[in-house]
């Protein structure tokens, strides 16, 4: 490419680069992206350059991968000058990080370090002649050697077991290979302190267990309908219907090139109904991790994101289980072999019921993840610095921690069918999307006001939607649910859910009432509606001063006290008490 081509640049690096760079540096680092798959692992490693005066960064996209999409949003995000591919090829730097074998990384001036994307290096990824075996992605002389000489300079592994197989299939390559640790696991390391913040994050309550749904991205994955199975359509809808609302929380975590490869408005088409009932997507590249460590369960297949769990001693059950695609040396197919499999027409609850009380973590997944976990950081700089030929910086060599991610509760507008069961104040409740088959119990349809069919509000017995206190858009929740009553004859209860603990309901026949969580409560607002539906249903009525009911959900119990909005916030409900004067049970 030459300087006149107009997508070359021209500083800081290029021609006349010198006369139009404000800073001269004697060292330049160069990260090679093949897709954003990969670039998840050099944004790990970003950090060991911080505030190096001395080196300048940049960025290229070999071009090579078939998965293009997201490249350029996260190019712009990272900010660095971004050579094409054959200024890359020409332009001399003094080191290269790639986290792929995808490209001609072989004719890059300058040396190169590469590191795995994944858990070491486990995938076969060539189709050989019949009879040839399947080589081993980046652990193998077809990714390791060009004209039969190795042309990597430093190989980056995370524990000895791929050094044994490197020797093993080529040992041309051994001299380039180091024992680094892995940056991805040693974040996930550090970030455990964090586990509860990033279940508040997802908007994960007491009691419930999330649930991570995990595909890799070929078509034999949990996602795929290649292999002769297709798991997923028929799976989604009865997780949606056979786990409680209040007990589970779901989330799944894509591999990036599913989800750019199919693009993420086509994964959010196909899974329209599955998020219209509480399913949450995170983000492939800045959330799977912090959504991976809040799991109490992952449901999964044989790529990476399973092994990472099971090395965090996470529970995993298997929904594809296909072997074809690993190395059958590396321990990750041995995990495969060994984890305990998903039975895709059994019942859901049950199986994570089962996993969740007999689980026992696998030895190998922790072991065989990082040699030197915790120590990646400092490894990876000696090995980068010394490349380059430069003294490390006097400061320690430290990764970013993993951010917090927003606030992401599910949002549920697919109509609820509630069953409960009564006893004085006490409520015990459960809310799913189906009609599970041993249900028992009163029922109720509760409906979201942004259901996708409005015949369910026709029907509905409750109606929910969560909005700002003074939402002008609403007139507030006084008049939206006056409205909402008005607009719908049938409905005997409109529910505004106003904060994470807090609604307002109007009765058809009963008044205008504040709920709000008492101490330990710790569930869907909106389920504390129903509950008091269903109280009311039975012949109550809140006393003028208020009262306290229990609310029954997701193993535990949730007081709650309500009080008639005329009563204002220093009634007896509000300090514990119910109607009557008398303390009302504690929480247990």
């Amino acid at each position: 490419m030459g300087a006149a081509d107009p997508l070359a640049i021209r500083v800081p690096v290029g021609e006349g680069s010198d006369r139009w760079a404000s800073r001269a540096t004697p060292r330049r680092v160069l990260l090679v992206v093949h897709n954003v798959t990969s670039a998840g692992r050099l944004l790990d490693v970003l950090p060991l350059f911080h505030d190096d005066f001395r080196v300048q960064l940049l960025a290229t996209s070999t071009e090579s991968s078939a998965f293009q999409g997201g490249i350029r949003e996260l190019f712009a995000e990272l900010g660095l000058p971004v050579l094409p591919w054959e200024q890359a090829l020409a332009t001399p730097v003094d080191l290269a990080v790639s986290a792929s074998f995808g490209g001609r990384l072989d004719r890059l001036p300058g040396r190169l370090a590469v590191l795995s994307h994944g858990v070491g290096y486990t995938k076969k990824l060539l189709v050989t002649e019949a009879g040839g075996d399947e080589p081993t992605f980046g652990l193998s002389p077809e990714w390791l050697l060009a004209n039969g000489e190795p042309f990597v300079d430093g190989l980056v592994l995370s524990h000895p077991e791929q050094l044994e197989r490197l020797r093993r299939v080529c040992p041309e390559a051994e001299e380039a290979a180091v024992l680094a640790g892995d940056p991805c696991f040693d974040r996930l390391l550090a970030g455990r302190a964090y586990r509860e913040r990033f279940r508040r994050a997802l908007g994960v309550r007491r009691g419930q267990r999330l649930v991570v749904l995990n595909s890799t991205w070929n078509p034999e994955g949990f996602f795929g309908n290649g292999g002769g199975h297709d798991v997923l359509p028929s799976l989604l809808p009865r997780l949606a219907a056979e786990l409680p609302a209040d007990d589970y929380r779901l989330v799944a975590v894509l591999h990036p090139n599913i989800w750019y490869g199919h693009g993420p408005g086509q994964i959010r088409v196909w899974l329209d109904r599955a998020r219209r009932s509480g399913l949450t997507l995170i983000d492939p590249v800045h959330a799977w991790r912090q959504a991976l460590l809040a799991a109490d369960v992952v449901v999964g297949d044989f790529g990476a994101v399973s092994y990472y769990a099971a090395a965090l001693g996470i529970p995993v059950l298997l929904a594809s289980a296909a072997q074809d695609r690993l190395d059958p040396a590396a321990p990750l197919a041995t995990f495969v072999r060994e984890a305990p499999r998903l039975d895709p027409h059994g019942p859901p609850r049950d199986q994570l019921e089962e996993l969740l009380a007999w689980h026992r973590p696998l030895a190998g997944p922790a072991e065989f993840t990082s040699s030197a976990p915790g120590a990646s950081a400092a490894l990876l700089r000696r090995l980068f610095y010394g490349l380059m030929d430069l003294p490390e910086p006097a400061a320690p060599a430290l990764l970013e921690p993993l951010p917090l991610p927003p606030y992401d509760p599910p949002r549920r507008t697919a109509p609820l069918n509630v069953r409960t069961r009564v006893h004085g104040t006490e409520v015990r409740i459960e809310r799913t999307t189906g009609h599970p088959y041993d249900a028992a119990g009163e029922t109720h349809l509760a409906v979201h006001e942004d259901t996708r069919d409005p015949g369910d509000l026709a029907l509905a017995d409750v109606i929910v939607r969560e909005g700002q206190p003074d939402d002008p858009r609403l007139g507030g929740p006084e008049k939206w649910s006056a409205e909402v009553l008005d607009r719908h004859p049938h409905c005997a209860l409109a529910v505004y859910v106003s904060g994470p603990d807090r609604c307002t309901v109007r009765g058809r026949d009963h008044g205008v009432f504040q709920l709000k969580a008492g101490p330990g409560a710790d569930a869907d607002p909106a389920a504390y509606a129903s509950s008091l539906h269903a109280w009311l249903a039975g012949g109550k009525a809140v006393p003028p001063g208020g009262t306290t009911l229990r609310v029954h959900t997701a193993g535990g119990v949730h007081p709650v006290a309500v009080v008639p909005a005329s009563a204002g916030s220093g009634s007896a409900a509000a300090d514990g008490r119910d109607g009557s004067g008398a303390e009302s049970p504690s929480p247990g």
